[in-house]
């Protein structure tokens, strides 16, 4: 039987979200008053396809600019050269490029591609934390991050606040703009993880007022100041607690269940050979500081043949043994954001701790958003395009798809996205090589 390249879903195309991102870019104001021979849209959406194509370094995309189908698969009128991109991009606002990340979930949500991302009926589930993806002795910038060392030198530094829809049954992540943990105006001060969180949680809020949202952190943003942003913005919340860090809170638990007040439950999984062993408790105080602040604790051991593991959750969602299982997993799938979106971003092919360019301005941060958005519409391939998952299946490793990509794109002169991931699904016939002879 012969092989039918699975339909996709037409407003969810890598084709017709790469539309979306170059309107969006377009929609950019060029800062530039004079010497625009290279438009600020065009410039953006090279950075777009250097990390959509997954180029390893600037100056591999740079040698292959004039090849390809940058004009046709990503409508780029005229790419520039590498040093022309970065000096047309250094001086561009990072967050000048929010609107398209926006655009992008607005594609998934007339898609109704997200209903299979809900939890717990009407929630998203998003998680949250921080990585660094650059760092140097000299290289530096403006918004740079400073470590200083005992022997008085330097380390210059980029990291930023991730987030990302996840959930416990579905591997693909929906990357949200990044919040940068820079170096801010005024300061000399390094900015934190902790202020990148209350900047992102407004913007959260304002580009999604009505979203509901489940936050899962790690036991760093279990402390009473966060927990009342995210309260003030209607967030509810799972987040990691650790019995070194929050010593009152454990102790609390402890006397509740001297006092009978907590419930231990067990569910049995045959199948897995695993045992779900729970505790938990309601309305407990956070710690000494902030007895004000009540909780919800859940404790919970994963008994395997050979292995135990161990986690602890504080909630503002009250627990019960209906819903405790289903609160458990959506605190163990904030391992997401840093599996399937930091460890993908570092490891799978998208080089994101390479120095694509540094700049004296913005330039660092603008490449990281620009991956990020890469990242997103990737993703969303993986969600919702049948074809781009047949043909991951069928190479067997993101990696090797995007060198394929890479090689047919660079190859094969190419109409769409789609006509590139069929030539990849159905095969191409190598043609056997042709030489110009002089017969003069």
């Amino acid at each position: 039987m012969a092989l039918v390249a699975p339909r996709e879903r037409k407003h969810l195309s890598a084709d017709a979200l790469f539309s979306v991102v170059r309107s969006g870019f377009a929609a950019i104001p060029d800062y530039r008053l004079s010497d625009t021979e290279i438009s600020l849209t065009n410039a953006l959406m090279s950075a777009f396809a250097l990390f959509s194509l997954k180029s390893p370094s600037l100056l591999a995309f740079d040698k292959h600019r004039i090849e390809g189908n940058l004009g046709t698969i990503y409508a780029i009128d005229r790419v520039p050269c590498d040093t022309q991109m970065r000096e047309i991009l250094d001086p561009v606002s990072p967050e000048s490029v929010r609107p398209l990340f926006k655009r992008v979930f607005g594609q998934l949500q007339r898609g109704k591609a997200l209903e299979s991302m809900l939890f717990l009926e009407d929630y998203y589930l998003l998680a949250l934390d921080g990585t660094e993806y650059f760092s140097s002795k000299t290289i530096h910038c403006a918004s740079c991050l400073q470590k200083v060392h005992r022997n008085g030198s330097l380390t210059y530094y980029h990291q930023m606040l991730g987030a990302a829809l996840v959930h416990p049954e579905q591997r693909a992540v929906i990357p949200l703009m990044p919040e940068p943990i820079v170096k801010q105006d005024g300061t000399g001060k390094n900015d934190c993880e902790r202020n990148a969180a209350k900047r992102f949680i407004a913007k959260l809020r304002k580009d999604h007022p009505h979203l509901k949202f489940i936050v899962t952190e790690d036991s760093l943003s279990s402390n009473a100041p966060h927990i009342a942003t995210l309260h003030a913005h209607g967030l509810h919340y799972i987040l990691g607690v650790k019995d070194g860090d929050h010593a009152y809170l454990f102790e609390q638990v402890q006397a509740a269940e001297q006092a009978g007040r907590v419930t231990s439950y067990e569910r049995h999984d045959r199948a897995a050979r695993v045992v779900h062993r729970f505790r938990f408790v309601n309305d407990v105080p956070l710690n000494t500081s902030h007895r004000d602040v009540r909780v919800n604790f859940i404790e919970y051991w994963e008994v395997g043949e050979h292995k135990v593991q161990h986690f602890s959750w504080v909630t503002d969602l009250r627990v019960s043994q209906r819903n405790v299982y289903h609160l458990m997993r959506g605190g163990r799938a904030r391992w997401k954001i840093e599996n399937e979106t930091f460890n993908t971003l570092k490891n799978q092919g998208y080089h994101f701790e390479h120095n694509y360019g540094h700049g004296t301005q913005n330039l660092s941060v603008v490449f990281a958003m620009v991956m990020m958005l890469a990242f997103l519409v990737d993703q969303t391939q993986q969600l919702c395009c049948a074809l781009f998952q047949a043909v991951w299946s069928k190479l067997g490793s993101k990696r090797l798809l995007w060198e394929r990509m890479r090689a047919l794109f660079y190859d094969y002169a190419l109409e769409s996205m789609r006509q590139l991931l069929e030539a990849l699904f159905y095969g191409l016939e190598k043609p056997r090589p042709s030489f110009a002879l002089n017969s003069s």
